[in-house]
This record gives C-alpha cells, structure tokens and sequence, in this order.
C-alpha cells in the first residue's frame, strides 16, 4: 500500500468512525431512557453492536489495538443481552458509555497522528465485570412447553428470529398490537416505480417498527424474476391499505401474525442474534457516498468563478446595448446561463448540507453529563424536523449551541430542592427547536423553564445601569469577560460564555440574536443564521456615489421612502471622531401604525448624502426591533460570492466582506444588523 493509499484508507476510517461513534451513543441514550420506562430495547441493542463489531473490524485494519480491545468486551455484553442470557441494567449503560467515550478519545489521537492510549485497565475490568454480574435469566421465547404461546408463522421465518425478536413480537401481539408479514418482491417494475427494499423499509418505518427483513429464497416467476423476496414483519396499527401502499403490494396478501397454544423451539437461544441481515444486502444500493469537504470546497470555489464571470457577461450585454447593438439572441443565452448557474449552486449548496439533527445530536450527551456534574434532574428535549445547514455554518454555530445549552442547565435550571420549593417539577426542561424561516435562513431556539434572568443582579455584577428591556439583558450578559460566578467551576465562571455566542451568531455567521425571559419561568434565546455564507442572494444598490450589496436575507422590506414618512427629526448628534465630526441623523419613520429609527447609511458612511426626493429605505431587525436605513437607490437582486475580511487591522463592525460585482471592483458586503448597534450607539451618545 503507497502512502496516497494509506492516508486515503485512514481518511476513510476516521470518517466511518465517527459515524459509528455517534450512532452509538445516539443508541446508548435511546437504550437508558427505554430502560427506565420499561421500553423494547432490542432494536437499539442490535444498533449498537452492529455500530461496535464494525468499529472493532475496522479498527483492527488499521491496527488501533486498544480500541480493538474495548470494542470486543463491549460487544460480548450486548450479543448476551440479545441472546437473552442477560438483562442490560441503566447502570451497564454508564459503563458502556465510558467504554464509547474512550474510543473516541482514540479515535481523536489517531486522527492527529498522537501515541494512542492503552485501553484503561479499569474500563476493561468494568467490562468484564458486566459479563457476570447481570445474572442469566431467559427470555420466554427460549423456554420449551406445550403450555407457552407461540407465533402463528411459517417454520422457515420462526428459526431465523432471535429470541428478543419472538418476545418483542409475542408481548406486543398480547398487548393488542397489531402485527404484519408482508411480502416484498424486488423486480425492475418496481424499482422504476420507486418501489425497492430501502423505500419499502423507509416507508414502513414511518407509520410501523419493523422487527425483522428476511431474505428468502423462492422460485423464480413473473412475480419474483430474481427468485428473492423480503419477508418484513412489522408492528403497526395503521389500517392494510396503508401498509400496502407503502410497500407496493396489494393489501390482501398481507398476512396478520397471531399467537397460538404451542411449544417454542428450546434452540432459539443458541442461535447467533447476527445472521445474515438484510440490510447487508442493500447496503450498496441505498445511493449513498462520500465525499471529502475539501472537493465540496473546490466546486463551490469554481462555482463563485462562474457567478462572478457571469457578472462580467451581463455587464458586456448592457454595454452592447447602449451602443445600440441587438443583443437579443445573447441576452436569451445569458438568462439561460443565469438560470443554469442557479440550479448548478441549489445542486452544490445540497450536496454540502448536514441535518441539524445530526448536528444536535452530541446535545443529550452534554446534558446527560451536566445533569450528573451539577446534581440537577434535566429532560432535553429536540426537535430538529428536516432543517438542514451548511456544513461550513453547522461547524461554526455547534459551540454557540453548546455554551447556551451548559449555561441553561449550569445557571437557570433548578436544584431539584429548590423547584420543588418554587412549586415546579423537580426535574428541569431544556428545549431546543429548528425550522426553516426562510428558503435562507434557520431559527433555532433553545429554551429552559429555570429561574430566568434576574437583571438587577448583573448589572450590578457588571456596574451597569439596571436595563429596561431584553434587548438591553442581552447587551448586558453578551459583555466580553462578564461572569455571575464568583467562583470558576469545572463547567462555568470563566466569563467565556454569551459573548462567544453573539460572536458567533452576530458578528461571524451574519446572523440574529435575541432574548425573552420571565423570572422564575425560563428563558428563551432565538438565533436566526443564514443557512449558507459564501454565495448568497443580495440586493445590490447606491449609497452616495458607491455601489454596496446586502444579504436578502436580513432585509424585512425595502420601501419609497417620502418626506411625509418622516416624523419631526431631532437634532442631528455630532461625535468627534480622528479629528473630525460625524453627524449621524437619527430620525424617525412612521411605518404601519409604529414609529421606527431611521438612519441615514450615507452620513453613517461619511458618503455624500442622498436626495430626500429620491430615497428608498431597508428595513432590518436587530434583537427583534426594526430599523430602518436610507439609500439612494436599489439596482437590484442577484447572487454574489461573499469574501470575508480576515486581517483585524481592517475588520470592521457593520461590514460582512467584499464581493465582485462584474466590474472587477470590490464592493463591500454591509451587515445592517451590526450597522444598526453602531448607529444607535451613535444616535445615543
């Protein structure tokens, strides 16, 4: 294996680790709250030690040793709770996620090239431990009798069920669920009509919980020309004709499962829970690969030299229009362009999208370990639908969901003492929320029903004066360095908090940030991003005698704006500034019954004034309140490549970065949300 090849594989194997990783531990916490409910778990039994077996497999290729070791003890503790020789406890999940928590660790040393760490001896004698202390009590599917219920189910698919699989199937029949055997035939038809084992499976898990596939062999005829067909059998109470639709079959030839009076085979224990499974042979066929972030990169690079070059295109079609040339034909061609370069960028932005429910999912985990370090009883609460992000802003925003999660849990939740006390339940909620607001913008939500805000004491933790409102709550906890711990503690006082998260949120992504809380009710922060930050839709216009562009996504509204608009302006307030005075004319606009600030961006920019009888305005929000800015006049709407301004010598607060708007000219990307804090600062002083 050459060097190219090696780092390829390694690439790959950190890429399949993670994965696996992350499933586990997803499967761990779904294992820990269906055992204290008294839940199934062997659907999330089966997950985590097919997630193991492969890691372990996997590990051994590139010759991780101690991850090896770890995954192999973990594993024999999960194949004897499938087998039912022994029964998993909340306690052995802990331990199982230590056993995770150090594989990743490895993981993360192997990925940076470090001295890999020996398996930690006391991890591995816990492990052990875990093998025979769980006590060896037998599902009832394993015992023999004339006097045990069984499943009315041809002989063939009984001997491949494991006993969990029987029991899971047994108690749910004997609970009143319903229980199905369809029967799937893969053909060609079906599949063109978009009917394969991975639809059927996905369309069945959505109104059911699917037990078990089973491959089976049978003769080949019209119905099955491959001779294969998937025997699913599958829990649900949605009526046959659903359960058909959703499998392409006809609803009469779905079998209901049902229990008789009669002995089950005494074998079924001895058998391996892991046969052969279904989802090995589709595996290949779900569509699925991939790709390295850096090409994802690359095209999106290529693509923002298209979008600049196709500026440069319609900047020539005008010039050949003005000199009176019919540039019919070419500006059909370069419509069309525009069009085909739209659908190239919706085709890459997809391709570089990540569920923020993949994102959230390491959430539960660093709620789970506060709840234990604090000694608070949290229940977290997700909910991430569909709504995806760029991966670029996914790694971006995940801290700032992180600092707002350990402080709702670190400062606003309870004791458990105190809740009861306050007339609450002892245990705490954390909820975090996400929705699409825009075809360019997600609003996620994190909430807790704590103790709230209590303003007086910051400000005077901070020397400030008591705010009147959120947004100035807001202004206050966001203070670089402020802490309300007089002590630093494993999980806060540093004062590192709230300011990295409007850094984040505000001044890096672009994007909202506000507060609502109640004393002694909770507290809510809304974070509104845009779901890419390199090619972006803007509206391009004229503020003096300069060109600027702004997100579409931040403008509310652009309206005319007229004289009879304005409410009686006050004085305009001079600050002096290196060596001259700025006057920033703070006036007033009536808008739709309410009256707004409205700032003029050319004297904000020291730009020469626009002409009242010609004037447009933004409206923006900032922390929920509208603003409104003054421009000459909008050019129009159309997608720019953002580059942001790296060297802090020339960052400044209000600006996003630069673009190229055709002309080979850089012009400016502003950020209203940041321009409208400088201006009320200024209004104000």
């Amino acid at each position: 294996m050459t060097e190219l090849d090696r780092d390829e594989f390694t690439a790959g194997y950190l890429i399949e680790a993670d994965e696996h990783v992350r499933s586990a531990i997803a499967n761990l916490l779904t294992l820990e709250q269906a055992l204290r409910s008294g839940s199934p778990q062997h659907r999330h039994i089966r997950e985590l030690f097919r997630s193991l077996h492969t890691l372990k497999g996997l590990s051994a290729m590139v010759g991780v040793d101690p991850i090896v070791d770890i995954a192999h003890e973990m594993e024999t503790i999960l194949r004897d709770a499938e087998r039912g020789s022994t029964k998993l406890t909340v306690e052995a999940v802990e331990v199982l996620l230590e056993g995770i928590r150090a594989i990743e660790l490895r993981t993360s040393a192997f990925a940076q090239k470090q001295a890999i760490p020996v398996a930690p001896t006391h991890l591995l004698e816990a492990l052990a431990a875990l093998q025979t202390s769980q006590g060896s009590a037998r599902t009832l599917a394993t015992s023999a009798g004339a006097d045990k219920d069984s499943l009315v189910l041809d002989a063939q698919l009984l001997a491949k069920l494991s006993p969990p699989e029987l029991e899971q199937l047994m108690a749910s029949i004997a609970a009143g669920k319903h229980a199905w055997r369809i029967d799937f035939h893969p053909s060609p038809e079906r599949s063109a009509a978009g009917f394969t084992i991975s639809t059927v499976r996905e369309r069945l898990s959505e109104i059911g919980e699917i037990v078990k596939v089973l491959p089976l062999s049978v003769p080949r005829d019209a119905n099955a020309p491959g001779g294969l067909v998937f025997a699913l059998l599958v829990l649900s109470e949605a009526p046959p004709a659903q359960l058909a639709s959703a499998s392409g079959t006809d609803a009469s030839k779905l079998t209901p499962i049902a229990l008789s009076r009669a002995a089950v085979s005494s074998d079924a224990s001895e058998r391996g829970s892991y046969e052969s499974d279904p989802d090995d042979l589709v595996q290949g066929n779900r569509g699925v690969i991939r790709v390295e972030l850096s090409r994802l990169d690359d095209a999106l690079d290529k693509l923002a030299a298209l979008v600049v070059t196709r500026f440069k295109l319609a900047n020539c079609v005008n010039e050949l229009r003005d000199r009176g040339v019919d540039v019919r034909e070419l500006t059909t061609i370069a419509g069309e362009v525009h069009r085909q370069l739209r659908d190239l960028r919706r085709a890459i932005t997809r391709s570089r999208m990540v569920s923020v429910g993949e994102l959230l999912e390491r959430v539960p985990l660093i709620v789970r370990a506060m709840s234990r370090s604090t000694g608070k009883q949290v229940r977290l609460s997700v909910d991430a639908g569909k709504a995806e992000l760029d991966k670029a802003v996914a790694e971006r925003v995940f801290p700032a969901i992180v600092h707002l999660v350990r402080n709702a849990v670190d400062h606003a939740i309870e004791t458990p003492e105190e809740r009861v006390r306050l007339g609450k339940a002892p245990e705490g909620t954390i909820t975090v929320t996400c929705f699409e607001h825009s075809d360019a913008q997600l609003e996620l939500r994190i909430s807790d029903d704590g103790r709230g805000i209590d303003a007086a004491a910051i400000s005077r933790r901070a020397g400030r004066e008591v705010p009147t409102d959120e947004r100035g709550i807001l202004e206050l906890i966001t203070m670089p360095g402020l802490s309300t711990l007089d002590v630093a503690t494993s999980t806060s006082g540093r004062g590192m908090g709230m300011d990295i998260v409007r850094r984040i949120a505000v001044d890096m992504l672009g994007g909202d940030l506000t507060l609502q809380t109640t004393p002694g009710r909770g507290t809510t922060f809304t974070m509104r991003l845009p779901l890419s930050i390199s090619i972006l839709d803007s509206f391009s216009f004229v503020c003096g005698t300069q060109a600027f562009a702004v997100p579409v996504a931040i403008v509310d509204e652009i309206i005319d704006l007229t004289l009879e608009h304005v409410v009686v302006p006050p004085a305009p307030v001079a600050r002096a500034r290196a060596g001259h005075t700025r006057q920033l004319a703070a006036r007033l606009l009536k808008r739709r019954g309410e009256v707004i600030p409205l700032f003029e961006l050319a004297s904000l920019l020291q730009l020469e004034a626009a002409d009242p009888a010609r004037c447009k305005a933004f409206i923006v929000r900032s922390h929920g309140q509208p603003f409104a800015f003054s421009i000459d006049r909008v050019l129009g709407q159309q997608e720019i490549v953002v580059r942001p301004i790296e060297d802090p010598l020339v960052r400044v607060r209000g600006v996003a970065g630069t673009t190229d708007l055709g002309d080979g000219r850089p012009t400016l990307v502003l950020d209203l949300v940041g321009l409208s804090s400088v201006a009320s600062a200024g209004a104000m002083a």
